[in-house]
């Protein structure tokens, strides 16, 4: 009897052809190879220059490493050109598109919603030109998921940033994308899920996939990876005394999760036989453990170490924060756990891996 398009697995394994990785310099990306590498496949590892060292030098590195069974492929590819990455992926078997050239620059915020579907486009008309695809893993985001929901609400993967269009007095809606850069972010990834889904079902010969981080912090591989603002920067700052900036007051819930959780979910998500079309998972804490007011971080920080004698923060009087912290976003990384078999990295682990990655990348001071 053939076999129905529902009953065929398009979960990809070693043996199935390479497997690539856009944005592959990156924070995510990065280690995203790293974990290719590890579990043995043929990882084509796609970056926009291979002459600038900075971005590529610890991917050849990896590549170089014999402790890895996996073999590395250092390819160019541009996310704004059309037919880009089309030698990068033939006979890949899966992409995982980790890049992002759209970012908190200079862009209007229609900008930033174009762009990511032009980028988007031209990565999977590229994977399916391939000839081979079977997943097409792509790193969207937890904007794509939150929306304006009373403190303590629990978001989940059946949540979209478009539900409940009343929240903030009718303002979280398509038509203030142009006006509002935060919107226009969260809608371009939720609507570019939606798009990656329905071309893959229209296809019928390989499967779109989704994973969406929330506060993704631990080690990094390059000083390049101590990106302004991201939460591994913040978290520099505060160790050199500063006061967390990215918020009010320093009041903030971090939802953590370890960067290499965050990219095993990737590879998890393309070898899974449970997952399938449309599939999208959170990436975010554990259980409670991993969400920590800013004053919890820091106070962890301290307990880690002891020697530092300044660590930043949010406001406090005495022991006590200032000011109450809006209980906001929670959510957990149970789906991953269920259908994925993630199993996370404590929270301790990943912020001490953090910092002392600083240490050692010497953008810290011992």
């Amino acid at each position: 009897m053939p076999a129905t398009k529902e009953s065929i697995s398009r979960a990809v394994s070693p043996k199935d052809g390479p497997v690539a990785v856009t944005g592959a310099s990156g924070y995510i990306g990065s280690w995203i190879v790293e974990d290719l590498l590890d579990q043995g496949y043929e990882t084509r590892a796609c970056v926009r220059d291979r002459s600038r060292p900075e971005k590529v030098d610890h991917l050849v590195e990896l590549g170089e490493d014999p402790a890895y069974r996996g073999q590395l492929e250092l390819c160019e590819g541009d996310l704004n050109e059309q037919g880009s990455y089309d030698d990068a992926f033939r006979d890949c078997s899966a992409v995982i598109h980790a890049g992002a050239a759209v970012g908190y620059n200079r862009e209007t915020p229609q900008e930033v919603y174009d762009g990511c579907f032009t980028e988007v486009t031209h990565v999977l008309e590229s994977a399916i030109n391939g000839g081979s695809l079977r997943r097409f893993v792509f790193t969207s985001s937890f904007a794509a998921v939150g929306h304006p929901r009373p403190q303590g609400y629990v978001f989940t993967e059946k949540d979209w940033c478009g539900d409940n269009v009343e929240g903030y007095r009718g303002r979280w809606t398509e038509e203030q994308i142009p006006r509002n850069r935060d919107i226009a972010y969260a809608m371009a990834k939720a609507n570019t899920e939606r798009m990656i889904y329905k071309r893959a079902e229209e296809a019928g010969t390989f499967d779109a996939m989704a994973i969406l981080p929330l506060h993704v912090i631990g080690p990094l591989m390059c000083a390049n990876h101590d990106q302004g603002w991201s939460w591994q920067n913040c978290m520099r700052y505060m160790m050199q005394g500063k006061p967390y900036k990215k918020s009010a007051g320093g009041r903030m819930l971090w939802n953590c999760v370890d960067v290499r959780d965050t990219a095993r979910a990737h590879r998890l998500a393309a070898e899974s036989t449970i997952g399938t079309n449309g599939s999208r998972y959170i990436l975010s804490a554990a259980d409670r453990s991993g969400e920590l007011y800013t004053w919890e971080l820091q106070q962890l920080l301290y307990d880690l170490y002891p020697n530092v004698d300044l660590i930043g923060g949010e406001e406090m009087e005495g022991e006590e924060p200032a000011q109450p912290t809006y209980e906001s976003p929670r959510s957990y990384c149970l789906l991953a756990k269920q259908e994925l078999g993630l199993d996370s990295y404590p929270i301790e682990e990943t912020v001490r891996d953090t910092i002392d990655s600083y240490y050692a990348l010497g953008i810290l001071d011992s």
